[in-house]
């Protein structure tokens, strides 16, 4: 593990988003070049939405600069997935020559065509239903619905933490922000986590919303069109709705919150889920 890890952590959390962009670009750059001295076995996660993007873009640029093979990319693919990301994945994967990998819950999937459809749960494997337990779920069936509390555990967290666990990976970029989410407040750089053990590395934990479209401007760093549709923040397709519309960065940030058009059920249990393991 990180044996100066409670130094970088203790770095002051309103210094650092008063920093101007290219500061807050600097201090970003040390988080990754010491995740890089610190371990050999990291992956990325990646949404195709403008923060995981954003900091795809920065390891990405990290890397080039400094001869480090770029991290395989993961993509998890929670089974309602709007159409734009996949296709922006794909364009972006080709054109930044990305080793991408898409994981995703097969076992559930099986029994699911759309969203709603019911999942037996004597038919899924050791693995699921013991996950079930763990958040206290005894019943027979639920119904698919990605973004419900069981749908994310299922469908997000156990995937990744069987990559995990599977190919012995020690640490994780993550595309988390202090200012995004409520459960995300308290977060730090590198936050270690159990079940498998492994670090969670947020390099733009210190972005303010503002800061990421700013960067996507000024870098011309790809974007989903979806942002240019009306939509600020996206999730599963089924339950994510556009705020406006006018593009993302023109709307205004202080009076609407960026993750309103999200599911709220999911917002309002998103520290239980980031217990459990979620990012």
């Amino acid at each position: 593990m990180l044996k100066n890890l409670p130094e970088i952590n203790k770095i002051n959390k309103e210094e650092l988003i008063r920093l101007n962009l290219d500061e807050k670009i600097e201090w970003s750059r040390k988080i990754i070049n010491k995740a890089f001295e610190s371990y050999k076995k990291l992956i990325l996660t990646w949404t195709g939405g403008k923060d995981s993007t954003l900091m795809l873009w920065l390891v990405r640029n990290f890397c080039l600069e400094n001869n480090y093979k770029i991290p395989k990319v993961i993509f998890i693919n929670e089974g309602d997935i709007f159409e734009e990301i996949l296709e922006f994945i794909n364009q972006v994967k080709e054109s930044w020559n990305l080793d991408l990998v898409e994981i995703k819950n097969e076992d559930v999937l099986k029994q699911v065509r759309k969203v709603g459809d019911v999942v037996k749960v004597s038919k899924l494997n050791e693995r699921n239903r013991n996950e079930l337990k763990k958040i206290g779920f005894k019943g027979e069936e639920f119904v698919f619905e990605p973004e419900s509390l069981i749908g994310c555990h299922l469908m997000k967290t156990v995937p990744l933490k069987e990559y995990i666990e599977k190919n012995n990976i020690e640490g994780v970029f993550v595309a988390i922000r202090w200012d995004e989410q409520e459960a995300r407040s308290e977060e730090t750089f590198f936050s270690p986590r159990k079940d498998p053990d492994h670090i969670r590395i947020h390099p733009i934990l210190h972005f303010t919303e503002k800061d990421v479209w700013t960067a996507i401007k000024r870098y011309n760093i790809p974007v989903n069109k979806l942002y240019s549709e009306g939509y600020r923040s996206l999730g599963a397709k089924s339950t994510t709705k556009k705020l406006s519309d006018k593009p993302a960065w023109e709307q205004d940030f202080d009076q609407i919150p960026e993750r309103a058009g999200r599911y709220q059920d999911k917002e309002e249990i998103m520290k239980r889920l980031r217990d459990l393991g979620y990012m």
